[in-house]
């Protein structure tokens, strides 16, 4: 999966399986003090109506903290929070990490430079989970 900047999504390769990223990102989380608002397991749920599909679990998370000033500023980026980090296995068994690019959402929205880390957060976050 290449890294697909253009259309404002960041993947990466993850050294583990799905279900231990997943795992490392939660970890991570809970350190942080950032809330996990939801683990939606596409997989999973695909497999309940007979269907397959790789290893594919979508984490949303956040701090209203960090989100809360970032929405007042660009009210209209609140269509993309939480922030949320995309945890899927390709047909070849290689696990990667995807989610939206926070320069992206910067300039979709037009939030301001100066709250750009509290939605940068998840480049160290993305970092931390798959090293």
């Amino acid at each position: 999966m290449p890294l697909s900047a253009e259309r404002g999504i960041i993947t990466k390769p993850s050294h583990y399986s799905v279900d231990e990223t997943v795992e490392r990102v939660t970890r991570i989380l809970h350190t942080q003090g950032i809330t996990l608002f939801a683990l939606i397991d596409h997989s999973g749920e695909a497999e309940k109506v007979g269907m397959k599909m790789p290893a594919t679990k979508l984490l949303v998370f956040g701090s209203p903290k960090a989100g809360t000033p970032v929405m007042l500023a660009a009210p209209t980026i609140a269509i993309d929070l939480p922030l949320k980090l995309l945890v899927s296995e390709d047909s070849q068994g290689r696990v990667w990490v995807s989610y939206n690019n926070p320069a992206y959402l910067q300039d979709r929205h037009g939030v301001p430079s100066e709250l750009l880390q509290n939605i940068g957060v998840i480049d160290v976050l993305a970092a931390k989970a798959t090293e």
